[in-house]
């Protein structure tokens, strides 16, 4: 192997060893944020445990409990938590 390729090699590598810990960072603050908004919606969850992303700023929550909800921003631009 060429040292050109070792080197673009070691790159790569290390840029996926620094990344995937803030992708799971996001994932976190994404599953407390959704845990917020559906609690101050007043809805029965309490706490997020997976997330699934539908499009920008409309994801499926499912909750400890076995509760889904679909939280969605609106036309309105409200915030919108509805059971699934």
């Amino acid at each position: 192997m060429s040292k050109r390729m070792k080197v673009w090699t070691l790159i790569i590598l290390m840029s996926m060893f620094f990344t995937a810990p803030s992708l799971a960072a996001d994932e976190v603050s994404l599953l407390k944020d959704l845990t917020a908004v559906i609690a101050l919606l007043g809805k029965p969850c309490g706490e997020v445990v997976r997330a699934t992303r539908l499009k920008d700023n409309d994801h499926i929550a499912t909750c400890r409990n076995g509760i889904r909800y679909r939280v969605f921003v609106n036309a309105e631009g409200r915030v919108i938590a509805q059971k699934q």
